[in-house]
């Protein structure tokens, strides 16, 4: 008899985990393909500090194949599910097209940056929500200082040593910590260049970091003060140009790096399946299910997944509800072909980390505030758990960034054009430890 298939799309944190899981459940008793647009699943809360050349890359980026044992992977984008036949359409890197039948389809495409209607903001903005913008930010930032250093007018050298993050939430706050003291470094090794760059944080919000604890929020900010970041709450961009950005409050800043961290929106895919929505998320039963489909489920961003710790809500788009939803996704499939009993996904949140640079963090694991080292060693300690590979590599790069001067050179691999904002990577959460 022929093995059923179960096809999964997306590999973020809720699809990677759904595929490993249900590979270890099914023990070759059926097929699981993953359909993805990338070779690897990316580990995104990493990439502040790939943009600030703590860890390499490819660290972060870890491989499908041959850390999902008994699963097929197919590199490719979905474009299109057609649910009474049971298919899902794709199309190849070269641009190949290609459709896989199934018996089972797990929908986890993930989330894109949230774009507002600024003037400005798709132009000279760049967003933060995959590994080419992280590359692209690097050399940017390091190229700005080497012309800040070459400029002769005072003006050109203040506005190319000025970098403004608009949000104030998980990446924005980390972007800024880590930004600082990246660029502080960079000014150091140059002897001509006399100026200290100047970071802003901005965000509507009253506080920074304001889904979190407010002893949380007071951690973070007491290091951006102390590090120099301007940071202004109640605060957004009302227009940017190729110059500079204007803000809410009136003030003009002129710049030449305009960051955008103001959260993320399901991928436009969920959009196209014509299947009713709640804030543009698919819906779906507690047990991960869509309403008149009992052979798709829906997890992670993707998903309006009821929150059953808090009846009428909906569980927040956060990489520690997507990976949880993708094991849950796995074991209820196993329970629909007779291998169990399905279970309603439940989760109580277990704390949360911020990693601020150098030996800053935040951290309430359990509910316990911590800061500064002990938050550190928490924060490094989870993510190593949490990464499904290159652990040892990541950790020989925090090894040797404490004990090394930190190299920073342009590499020239992701040009500007490459990273528009209003197509930036579709991967996992504005993201929730």
């Amino acid at each position: 008899m022929t093995k059923p298939r179960v096809v999964i799309v997306g590999a973020g944190f809720a699809g990677y985990h759904a595929a490993k899981t249900l590979a270890r459940l099914a023990r070759g008793r059926a097929e699981i393909v993953l359909l993805n647009s990338t070779d690897y699943f990316l580990y995104l809360p990493l990439l502040p500090e790939v943009a600030a050349g703590v860890v390499e890359p490819s660290r972060i980026s870890v491989p499908l194949s041959g850390t999902l044992d008994g699963v097929r992977v197919i590199i490719g984008e979905a474009d299109r599910v057609d649910l009474q036949n049971r298919w899902v359409g794709f199309t190849q890197p070269e641009g190949d097209r290609g459709q896989l039948a199934y018996d089972r389809l797990v929908l986890a495409v993930g989330s894109v940056n949230k774009l507002l209607p600024i003037p400005g903001v798709t132009e000279y903005a760049h967003g933060f929500r995959g590994l080419p913008e992280a590359l692209y930010l690097h050399d940017h930032v390091v190229r700005q200082i080497e012309l800040a250093e070459q400029a002769v007018d005072p003006a050109e050298q203040r506005a190319r040593a000025t970098f403004v993050v608009v949000g104030a939430g998980y990446t924005g706050t980390e972007v800024a910590a880590h930004g600082q003291l990246f660029t502080d470094a960079l000014v150091a090794q140059r002897s001509r260049l006399t100026i200290r760059p100047r970071w802003l944080l901005l965000d509507v919000a009253p506080r920074v970091l304001p889904e979190l604890d407010q002893r949380m929020s007071d951690t973070a900010q007491r290091v951006l003060d102390r590090r120099g970041v301007d940071v202004r709450m109640g605060t957004s961009v009302a227009e940017a140009t190729a110059d500079g950005v204007k803000l809410t409050d009136g003030d003009y800043v002129p710049t030449c790096t305009l960051v955008w961290c103001v959260g993320v929106r399901p991928d436009p895919f969920v959009a196209e399946l014509g299947l009713r929505t709640e804030k543009g998320r698919l819906v779906v039963d507690e047990y991960l299910t869509v309403p008149g489909f009992p052979e798709v489920y829906a997890c992670g961003d993707a998903a309006a997944v009821p929150d059953l710790t808090r009846p009428g809500g909906i569980c927040a788009m956060t990489a520690q509800h997507a990976q949880r939803q993708g094991k849950l996704v796995a074991h209820n499939i196993a329970a629909s072909y007779g291998q169990g009993r399905r279970r309603p996904y439940k989760h109580h949140d277990l704390g949360w980390v911020v990693d601020l640079g150098g030996w800053d963090a935040a951290a309430n694991p359990l509910k316990l505030s911590l800061s500064g080292p002990p938050a550190k060693a928490v924060t490094r300690g989870y993510h190593l758990l949490a990464m499904p590979g290159n652990r040892a590599r990541v950790g020989a790069d925090w090894l040797l960034d404490a004990t090394l001067p930190r190299p920073a050179v342009q590499l020239g691999l992701v040009p500007a054009n490459a990273v528009p904002l209003e197509s930036s990577s579709p991967e996992v959460p504005a993201y929730r430890r």
